[in-house]
């Protein structure tokens, strides 16, 4: 969640006046029939197009976002339709090839990677964005990025969805894990208004098939839908497409805001004491235990503190809000004043800026740098603010001797994602106030280890009372899937007795494994923190 921290971070409208409009680069190719070393192929020509070691093209799409991960597979495809997905399945599951699949490469932990992964589908060319007169639905293919989305949407109908800040993460596994973004406290999570899916699936005969689901009472199909409401990318299948109406309209989704009024504010390290900081984080935490139920005014107002290492020098304090909310400006000034009581800001500025502007201007929340681009990211839910226990661990860790490229956010979240019952999704967690993200971000493959560690230790030390993990209790509500962390799963870092999938799905596991069992009963689709079979 680099992209949380790098914010420097009405009714429903939108009946399709571009009707049957599409967007998206990997539309035109296969429309115009494109094909050759430097396009995906045509869809209706062509199977997807094949990579092998060797070719030029093989090294340029192996990296995914997080560099420290690079796999070796014996293919990368490269698919442009859902047939072509179909065929590609197929084919790997007749050669016994384990699959993995990629839309944004934004993928925190090592899932598509591995050794073991022989086929990577690659589906970043499938990033049409348009509205489906037939579903009444707004389409999203699974390569398109949250920018492109946000960008399509809003030009064609003045419409959006509460996605997520950093504008080149893929919908793919965005809106598979859950999806979430400033417009979250006002509008719920993405998966709040997924309508449908199309999903390519493998039965037990081994052959893959195209599969419609619909959140739509009677549809036979609906668990797969379900499933897909916050159960992770990576587990049943291969989804093509998704398609979004908020619930109770007949084809809307919310309005895109106007403008965005942002406020940030920077603290110096050097007038913290272990007093002052726990103060700090304490009364962010107050703040959204109190103004965190659905429908409150200050549920419009999306902040996030982020706490570097002593070594970073600055703690940082990002507020966004939809500049036309009623009694805004107020709102903030108490919020931001109600957080920093006491310190002194070094930097202080408050803009308003269109809001697509912000939303998709290139490179906002990547972490690190282009070139070497490294890190490890760890999080929790939090349903109340941290204990004194808790906050004496982070000032621990913030000032040691290591960790000169790590931080901690806080994330501000529910209101209106709390309105959803904890069973009507797959996410789990509707009694949340924020989102807890540990991270540590570097350059170069010798500091691995030293990175590593020192995350490792932070998040260890701060629940150190729940086995190492955050064990669902009273302050601390288990994980969030698209924040994929492969330590929970490991019994040197996860002492709690209770699984990874367990921390990230809570009582929805058991349904979302006799999902997994009907829908991909052979396991193709699987990972370090995959689903099991029931």
């Amino acid at each position: 969640m680099a992209g949380a921290g790098a914010v420097a971070a009405g009714g429903l409208i939108g009946q399709g006046r571009a009707t049957g409009a599409v967007t998206g680069a990997g539309q035109e190719a296969a429309a115009a029939g494109l094909t050759g070393p430097g396009q995906a192929g045509s869809a209706t020509q062509s199977g997807a197009v094949r990579i092998a070691p060797g070719d030029v093209r093989y090294e340029n799409l192996l990296r995914g976002n997080n560099f420290r991960f690079t796999g070796q597979p014996d293919e990368i495809r490269v698919a442009t339709s859902a047939d072509q997905v179909v065929r590609a399945v197929d084919e790997a599951v007749r050669a016994g090839r384990r699959i993995a699949v990629r839309s944004g490469g934004h993928c925190f932990e090592n899932l598509t990677a591995t050794p073991e992964v022989r086929t990577l589908l690659d589906l970043s060319a499938m990033n049409a964005v348009g509205f489906d007169a037939g579903r009444k639905a707004f389409s999203v293919q699974p390569g398109a990025t949250l920018g492109q989305v946000y960008r399509a949407l809003c030009s064609g109908w003045g419409v959006t969805i509460p996605g997520g800040g950093c504008p080149e993460v893929g919908a793919g596994g965005h809106f598979a894990g859950g999806g979430y973004g400033p417009l979250s406290r006002r509008y719920g999570a993405v998966v709040d208004h997924l309508y449908g899916v199309e999903v390519i699936v493998v039965g037990k005969d081994g052959k893959a098939r195209t599969v419609v689901a619909t959140r739509e009472q009677d549809d036979p199909n609906r668990e797969l839908w379900w499933a897909h409401t916050g159960g992770g990318g990576g587990n049943f299948g291969v989804v093509t497409k998704y398609w979004l109406r908020s619930p109770g309209s007949e084809s809307a989704l919310p309005p895109v805001p106007r403008n965005m009024l942002q406020h940030v504010v920077f603290w110096d390290w050097g007038q913290l004491t272990e007093e002052k900081l726990g103060g700090l984080v304490r009364r962010f935490g107050t703040w959204h235990e109190r103004n965190s139920a659905p429908g409150v005014p200050q549920a419009g107002l999306y902040g996030i503190l982020e706490v570097k290492h002593q070594a970073g020098g600055v703690v940082m304090l990002a507020v966004q809000a939809d500049a036309d909310l009623p009694g805004v400006d107020a709102m903030v000034t108490e919020f931001v004043a109600e957080v920093g009581e006491g310190l002194t800001p070094v930097f202080e500025l408050r803009k308003t800026m269109p809001w697509l502007h912000r939303m998709t201007w290139p490179g906002t929340g990547e972490p690190g740098d282009v070139l070497t681009r490294r890190y490890k990211i760890k999080a929790a839910y939090l349903r109340r603010s941290f204990t004194p226990e808790q906050l004496n661990a982070l000032w621990r860790n913030l000032t040691n001797a290591g960790g000169a490229g790590g931080s901690v956010l806080l994330i501000g979240y529910g209101g209106q994602a709390n309105a959803v019952a904890p069973g009507d999704t797959a996410v789990a967690q509707r009694d949340v106030v924020m989102k807890a993200v540990y991270q540590s971000i570097w350059s170069e493959e010798q500091e691995d280890a030293a990175n590593l560690a020192w995350v490792r230790a932070l998040y260890r030390d701060v629940y150190a009372d729940t086995g190492g993990v955050p064990v669902p209790n009273e302050v601390n509500d288990g994980s969030y899937i698209n924040y994929a962390d492969a330590d929970l799963a490991d019994p040197a870092w996860n002492t709690s007795g209770v699984s990874a999938q367990r921390l990230y799905y809570k009582d929805n596991y058991p349904r979302l494994q006799r999902v997994k069992a009907r829908w991909d009963p052979r396991n193709v689709f699987r990972h370090a923190l995959a689903i099991e079979p029931g």
